[in-house]
């Protein structure tokens, strides 16, 4: 599960060995009226056919597809860049949750790639990369982010899952290191290590998924 309006194609550099696995990607949905994540999370995981999967989500993706686990028979959950409970969430969003800040932010303006890249990559990224980012960046509609941006910084969950396997960059920007704890640390991994470490994740990713790690 991609990260929060992109596209799969931001897998497209994660090869894994075709004699072991069988990749399949899931896309966003446009919310339903005022749906709950639960509910929007059951309603993607009609879209998941085969058992004892492993489900992989990238920074909203993966706080998706850890309550896509509740309705799946799954064999792993791992995130990547992402948080495990809302206490991993950075200081400033949960400013915004309680002054309720996020439904200032003008995601009208996302129609403009250069801020939604910035907002959901990080304010890092370079402008030459722009062009490439209009890529990976598909879903653009209003309602969806700000829904999306809504369930992140007012998700209820409080409790660590000891079964989610959290894989995170020691230079992420969204999601600092510094309030993530028991995560595979990925060396100068930042928010799209998904692009970046892209090697470091084909060489760790299936010794992670066949614990020989």
């Amino acid at each position: 599960m991609p990260g929060m309006a992109a596209s799969p194609s931001i897998f497209e550099r994660i090869q894994l060995p075709k004699a072991t696995f069988e990749m399949h990607f899931l896309e966003w949905l446009l919310p339903e009226k005022e749906e709950t994540i639960e509910h929007y999370a059951q309603r993607v995981s009609e879209n998941v056919t085969h058992e004892n999967v492993i489900l992989v989500g990238v920074s909203f993706g993966g706080i998706l597809v850890q309550e896509m686990k509740q309705f799946l028979k799954v064999k792993k959950v791992i995130i990547i860049s992402s948080v495990k409970s809302n206490v991993e969430l950075p200081r400033r969003m949960k400013v915004a949750k309680s002054t309720k800040a996020y439904k200032l932010i003008p995601t009208k303006l996302f129609e403009n790639i250069e801020g939604l890249a910035k907002f959901t990559f990080g304010s890092s990224i370079i402008k030459q990369r722009l062009k490439l980012y209009e890529k990976f960046l598909a879903v653009r509609d209003k309602i969806y982010l700000d829904w999306s941006i809504e369930q992140i910084v007012n998700w209820k969950r409080t409790e660590v899952d000891p079964e989610v396997i959290h894989i995170h960059g020691d230079a992420d920007e969204v999601f600092p290191i510094k309030y993530i704890k028991n995560a595979i640390p990925v060396k100068g991994g930042t928010h799209i290590m998904i692009l970046t470490k892209y090697r470091w994740l084909n060489d760790n990713l299936p010794k992670i998924m066949l614990d020989t790690i």
